[in-house]
């Protein structure tokens, strides 16, 4: 059974918006963290942001100002708000979440893609 399952992904054009969501009912009371990451083909997984359970948030600065991460624990559900999309934004964005002992979940990834 896969902990984490993304979905929202799907083709915009520049300056658009999606709404990434990744369900976690499972662990997403059990994590210190919960994140979303993306890749390219080619490219390491890179950071996109973080929200801890002290309520913080962290953004990489290529999306600050334009992502809003956020979290419901009731549905047990993390999101991803992406406005102002870019071409460069294009990737395979994958939801984590990190345990206190330090060990990662991942989903299966969904696929983001921007055209200009």
């Amino acid at each position: 059974q896969v902990p984490l399952v993304e979905s929202g992904g799907g083709l915009v054009q520049a300056g658009g918006s999606l709404r990434l969501s990744c369900a976690a009912p499972g662990i997403i009371r059990a994590v210190v963290s919960m994140a979303w990451y993306r890749q390219t083909p080619g490219k390491q997984r890179e950071f996109v942001a973080r929200f801890t359970n002290s309520g913080s948030t962290d953004y990489a600065d290529s999306v600050k100002g334009r992502f809003t991460i956020s979290k419901d624990n009731a549905k047990g559900t993390l999101y991803l708000q992406m406005d102002s999309l870019k071409p460069e934004d294009s990737a395979v964005y994958y939801c984590n979440g990190r345990t206190v002992s330090g060990t990662h979940f991942w989903g299966q990834g969904t696929q983001v893609t921007v055209s200009s």
